[in-house]
């Protein structure tokens, strides 16, 4: 049974219309949400690009589902179909779960927590802490340039389950460089020379 049964044929349309209206009222306000929730945190525009996209999707999504109301589409006629998707789907989403749960994490780290690009910080999980300067906080993962010069990848879903220590007022303690390093500098030709 649908719900506009015995509506006139235009009420379908003003719905619809009135959906699409609202469709792009909300994309506009979580556009200047997020914009606005990141000039006041010093949020990069990168992050607030790949946040939006997340978002966006939703509302995507639920303006699929409500022309689905509207229009009365039958899934009984195409639960065939819908079955065969759901399977490949399944499998997909099984193999790719921990991508969803980095992306949902993304979106959690950009709204909930303090830390940015450029700072340092220390993510606390016992023998496998991590502490250094962000480098960069994407969909999937954030990256650190630690103390001594390395690049670490840590998941953005195990890192919104451990706590996260900012070091504003640490100091940072830079190893110096090995002779070998800055001999083989010269020779290449990078580098300044020592006189």
């Amino acid at each position: 049974m649908s719900l506009f049964e015995n509506a006139p044929w235009y009420i379908e349309l003003i719905l619809t219309g009135i959906a699409v209206c609202l469709f792009f009222i909300m994309r506009n306000y979580g556009s200047r949400f997020a914009y606005s929730h990141a000039i006041k945190n010093g949020i990069e525009k990168g992050r607030v690009r790949y946040t939006l996209k997340v978002i966006n999707f939703g509302w995507a999504l639920a303006f699929l589902i409500a022309l689905g109301l509207i229009w009365d589409i039958k899934f009984q006629h195409i639960s065939f179909w819908l079955a065969s998707f759901a399977t490949v789907a399944g499998v997909a989403l099984f193999a790719a779960w921990s991508i969803l749960s980095n992306i949902t994490a993304s979106v959690i780290l950009f709204f909930y927590h303090p830390m940015r690009i450029g700072e340092r910080v220390k993510i606390m999980d016992g023998d496998n802490s991590v502490s250094g300067r962000v480098r960069d906080i994407n969909l999937f993962s954030i990256i650190f340039i630690t103390d001594d010069n390395r690049t670490v990848v840590y998941p953005n879903n195990l890192a919104i389950q451990k706590p996260i220590q900012l070091l504003k007022n640490e100091e940072v303690v830079i190893p110096e460089e090995p002779e070998e390093k800055i001999v083989a500098q010269e020779e290449a030709g990078v580098g300044a020379k020592a006189k």
